[in-house]
This record gives structure tokens, C-alpha cells and sequence, in this order.
């Protein structure tokens, strides 16, 4: 890609990812992600409707006066965007890939959590780790990020997700915000995202297309796996093939809707060429 057409593309993610973090996202990310907790920020004097077990009651002895303590939230957090760029990725039959729709999702969420002083950082992988941005603020970071996703060149065309998680537990010991973009066709992942939710608040973006759901009835055809390259001759008008291929499609779906709930953790599934605005927003209200 052309350095001018790199940039192009950036500023485009840029204009259209702010205009929805700062007109749709702002109010909901941050009341749906909390911070680490209440710090002490002040006393002042009793007023109805406080709650009586923040009284001060040596302040409010030495003032002859009731005073209370007042508590602010501990806002910063660190936001982590594991994106799946294994060959699987770049599928897209409707509007745009899977790779699309996931750029677009983790532009929209790096400047929700910089536009709430967050730090954000960045994990690509495979069947393996293969670039891992450190968590910072700031809006050239979260470009920096828009690039090396527009950018990036998998090394290898296969999924792991549990080492994705694996080393995300690693390089950092505290409390985040985990976003795992990817369209989970993997398997084994279950032990790992369970424990990581243990630590972390971790929700899952499942992104397919609708022909991962059903194969167009168009006779014969030779189909390639993008991940392992094995390829083989099918018969697209054969009921039994629709019904396999839409079987398989389903045990990927249901696979990860259960192992996430059983690690306690969130999930949204988006289709390429969905509203995704939408969604988001239902999902941050969700957690209100």
C-alpha cells in the first residue's frame, strides 16, 4: 500500500470512528466500564441524602458540624484490542471482510477509551503473537494502532486464540478491559478464557458472514481452507454438503457462545455488513 493511500484510509477511520465515539459512545462506554474503584477526594458538610456511613465523625467533632466524606471513581483503565488476523480474516461476501469490520470495531473502540483517558494497546495474532503494542493514552497512539492494523502482514494463516489470551496474561498483571475481535473458529481456547476472566473483564466479538452460514447453490466448485490450504471439490446444489456446511457453522457459533458464559464473560456477534453502531450500543447499555 502506498504511503499516500495508507493515510488516506487512516484519516477516513479516524474522521468516522471519533464522530461515533464522541456523538454515540462516550456516555455509554464509560458508565458500561467502570474504574478500579473509589478514592478519597474531599470532605464537606452533611447534605440530605448522604449516605451516613461516609460521615467523618472527626472532622465533624472538631467543626461542631456533620460533615462527610466524598469519594471519586478511579477511572483510569487499560483497554486491550486482540485482533484475529489469521487467513480466515480476510473472508467477505457482503460490504466488506471480516478484516474490515474488525478494524472499524477496534478503531471505535480505541477512541472510546482514549476520549475517557483510558489507555488502550494492541495484540495481533495467529497461531501465535505477532505484534504486541503496549498500552498508552493519547490519540496519535490509537492512529499508530489504525495504521499498523491497515498495515499488518500475518505471518501465518492458523488461529490460536488460548495463546492470544495466554500471553495477554503475561504482560500484564492488572485488572483490563479485553476485547477479543476474531471469528472463533478455533478449539481449546475454553481453560484459558476462563481464567483470564478470573482477572480481567473480557468480551468477545464474533465476526462472520452470511456465506459462512450458507453456501450459495452454484453446482460445482473447488473450495480452498484459507488456513490450512487443503482444497477439495464440492457440489454446492447437495443437500446433504448445505446441511454439513451449515452444521459447521452453528457448532462455531454455539462453541463460543458457551465457552463464554461458562467463563463468565460477554459476547457479541456481529455479521459482516451489520450495523455494528447498534449493537455496541445495546451491549454498553446492557451493562449499565
Amino acid at each position: 500500500m502506498e504511503v499516500s493511500e495508507l493515510l488516506k484510509k487512516v484519516r477516513a477511520l479516524e474522521i468516522k470512528s471519533r464522530r461515533l465515539t464522541n456523538h454515540l459512545f462516550t456516555g455509554e462506554y464509560h458508565t458500561a466500564f467502570r474504574g478500579q474503584g473509589m478514592s478519597f477526594k474531599e470532605v464537606r458538610e452533611y447534605q440530605a441524602g448522604d449516605d451516613i456511613r461516609f460521615i467523618d465523625w472527626n472532622v465533624s467533632a472538631r467543626m461542631s458540624n456533620t460533615y462527610s466524606k466524598i469519594f471519586e471513581e478511579e477511572r483510569e483503565l487499560s483497554v486491550f484490542l486482540l485482533i484475529d488476523v489469521s487467513a480466515s480474516s480476510l473472508f467477505g461476501t457482503f460490504r466488506q471482510t471480516k478484516k474490515d469490520l474488525t478494524i472499524e470495531l477496534a478503531a471505535v473502540l480505541g477512541f472510546s477509551a482514549i476520549t475517557n483517558n483510558d489507555k488502550v494497546g494492541l495484540i495481533f495474532f495467529s497461531d501465535k503473537v505477532e505484534k504486541y503494542i503496549p498500552a498508552k493514552k493519547g490519540k496519535d497512539h490509537v492512529l499508530y494502532m489504525m495504521r499498523e492494523m491497515l498495515m499488518h502482514k500475518p505471518h501465518s494463516a492458523q488461529t490460536d486464540i488460548a495463546k492470544a489470551i495466554a500471553y495477554l496474561n503475561n504482560v500484564t498483571k492488572h485488572k483490563s478491559i479485553v476485547f477479543i475481535l476474531s471469528d472463533f473458529a478455533d478449539a481449546g481456547y475454553e481453560q484459558t478464557l476462563k481464567t483470564a476472566a478470573r482477572r480481567h473483564d473480557i468480551i468477545g466479538i464474533q465476526v462472520y458472514d452470511r456465506h459462512d452460514k450458507e453456501l450459495p447453490k452454484i453446482g460445482l466448485i473447488e473450495v480452498e481452507d484459507a488456513e490450512t490450504g487443503d482444497s477439495m471439490l464440492i457440489n454446492t446444489n447437495d443437500n446433504l454438503t448445505q446441511y454439513n456446511y451449515n452444521r459447521q457453522y452453528k457448532k462455531i457459533q454455539e462453541d463460543a457462545k458457551q465457552n463464554f458464559k461458562q467463563a463468565g464473560a460477554d459476547l457479541i456477534q456481529l455479521a459482516t455488513g451489520d450495523d455494528y453502531v447498534k449493537a455496541l450500543q445495546e451491549f454498553f447499555m446492557k451493562r449499565v
